[in-house]
């Protein structure tokens, strides 16, 4: 039988070719385009860093406060030394929250926000005092939570004192052991938010002998024995109802308000 004649294997060669080549042809294209897309992919992510950190146009130039009350901006810039000039990008927004809280007790909460273009906000609340404890000439000024935040010279207006004056007795050695003198504090706190607003803006003086003796002494000279911090609501509607039930008396007792008493006149 007779082989395959010249032309007949010219043929399976050039079949047998066709398709490696094609394939390479399609191949080309793909890949400058691979190249094309990453090359354009590098440069996108160089030109953004570049704008972020290299630039001029995304650098921090202003700072505002806002939610002072007692504190100026002036103190708050000074104590946030937020990196002016810096990129915006790059400044460490928990960094200046904990400088605020280190430097200046009396804020109680901040929020750092970038605001982009070119600035940084900073919005603080501060703490409100509830109580005052004099100790020489100042004033330290105690929040809700029983935190003594500030000192000032002059005590603020209408906020009562605070006085430790815990006996000598047994239980009140007693309680001093079991309750700390911080303990006691934020029980004293405790008092002074939970009476009747009404009372609370003629009340002078919250005294603490020990954990469960906690008394009001009024502007007018009357006393309220209020007892521990427990059950505050429910004192403070019975001293409401109290007074008004006996208006000239100068002594209250509702340490426990389901047997208050009232005495004097």
């Amino acid at each position: 039988m007779a082989g395959p004649t010249t032309a007949e294997r010219g043929e399976r060669q050039q079949e047998s070719s066709d398709p490696p080549l094609a394939r390479r042809r399609l191949r080309l294209p793909r890949l400058r385009t691979i190249i094309i897309l990453t090359v354009l992919l590098v440069l996108l992510a160089a030109g953004s860093v570049w704008l972020l950190y290299g630039s001029k146009y995304l650098r921090l130039e202003r700072v505002s406060v806002a939610g002072t009350r007692v504190l100026t901006p002036a103190q708050v810039r000074e104590a946030a030394d937020v990196p002016v000039g810096a990129p915006l990008i790059s400044v460490d927004t928990d960094a200046i929250e904990a400088r605020l809280r280190r430097k200046l007790p009396r804020i109680d909460e901040v929020d750092v926000v970038r605001s982009w273009p070119h600035g940084i906000s900073l919005k603080v609340m501060e703490r409100t005092p509830v109580l005052v404890v004099q100790k020489g000439g100042k004033f330290i000024e105690v929040d809700d939570e029983g935190v003594r935040f500030a000192t000032v010279s002059v005590p603020p207006k209408g906020v009562p004192a605070l006085e430790l004056t815990v006996s000598r007795s047994s239980s009140a050695a007693a309680s001093l052991r079991r309750f700390s003198e911080s303990r006691l504090v934020r029980e004293a706190v405790r008092v002074a938010g939970a009476i009747p607003a009404a009372v609370a803006r003629d009340t002078l003086v919250v005294k603490v002998r020990s954990y469960d003796d906690i008394s009001l002494e009024l502007r007018d000279g009357r006393i309220v024995s209020w007892g521990s911090g427990e059950k505050g609501a429910a004192k403070a509607r019975t001293l409401t109802a109290l007074m008004k039930a006996s208006p000239r008396a100068r002594h209250f007792d509702v340490s426990v308000p389901t047997a208050p008493a009232s005495s004097g006149s």
